[in-house]
């Protein structure tokens, strides 16, 4: 596990308990219990909770969601050609006149450009599919709201996911943070985890958009089965020792 996945998963257990001690910490993330204490230091240091005797608590009073171990705009600028590759297959997929729901990563915001001349209706939490998709004139934007995430221009909370149940889409696509084998998709991001099931549950069809790094990328949190989506949007064909589903499995791998 990258440090900032560990990072990221004990400020999430530190604002989901409120106090949390050095030992559940290191049971949780299957690492020692000192070098736990070195990173309850460094994010005490940085603001994001408070050190406290035996383990850690919240800084008091604040609601900020964890941040991204990498900004939206840096992870936008990696594996452009993947990228590229995996939106212009994915909004193939789209008709006019669709209701979609598009995901807060950045392989799914490169599909932004390509629909600028469509006629859809998009449901977002991600504030740059917002700002990509905000002067198309055929594009009527649904935002979901909720508690910013400033560094991944995300929208995430019980507002998000409560306004997320009352709307049906057509299609949603996803971004992940890696793939097991197994088809276990795979998130580092503990707030995003229910807003991504989230749109799986309010989709007639769901998509995963993953390029070939993905498999197995990283991550720690279990977003679904591969089972739950349509099908998968990647740009080359993988291996077996990549994925390896049962036989009857039913999943659509797309490429371009």
């Amino acid at each position: 596990m990258l440090v900032e996945e560990r990072h990221a998963g004990i400020v999430a257990a530190v604002r989901r308990r409120g106090t949390v001690s050095v030992g559940e910490l290191s049971s949780m993330l299957s690492v020692s219990e000192a070098t736990i204490r070195r990173d309850l230091e460094q994010l005490a240091a940085g603001g994001l909770l408070r050190r406290v005797r035996g383990g850690a608590c919240t800084v008091r009073g604040s609601v900020r969601p964890e941040p991204d171990a990498r900004p939206f705009e840096h992870v936008a600028a990696s594996a452009p050609e993947s990228k590229r590759l995996i939106a212009e297959r994915a909004a193939a997929l789209i008709a006019d006149g669709d209701v979609i729901a598009l995901d807060i990563g950045t392989t799914v915001a490169a599909m932004c450009p390509l629909l600028t001349s469509r006629s859809l209706t998009v449901v977002t939490a991600s504030l740059a599919v917002v700002r990509a998709l905000a002067d198309a004139p055929g594009i009527d934007i649904l935002v979901l709201g909720g508690l910013l995430r400033p560094n991944y221009q995300s929208l995430v909370g019980t507002l998000t996911e409560s306004a997320l149940r009352q709307v049906r889409v057509d299609s949603a696509f996803l971004g992940t943070s890696g793939v097991r084998a197994d088809g276990t998709v795979l998130d580092s991001t503990p707030s995003e985890v229910s807003v991504k099931r989230g749109l799986l549950d309010v989709s007639a069809r769901a998509y995963l958009l993953a390029d070939h790094d993905k498999f197995p990328g990283s991550g720690f949190l279990e977003v679904a089965p591969l089972s739950r989506f349509t099908g998968l949007v990647t740009d080359r064909p993988l291996t077996a020792d990549q994925l390896s589903l049962p036989d009857d499995e039913d999943l659509e791998v797309l490429l371009p």
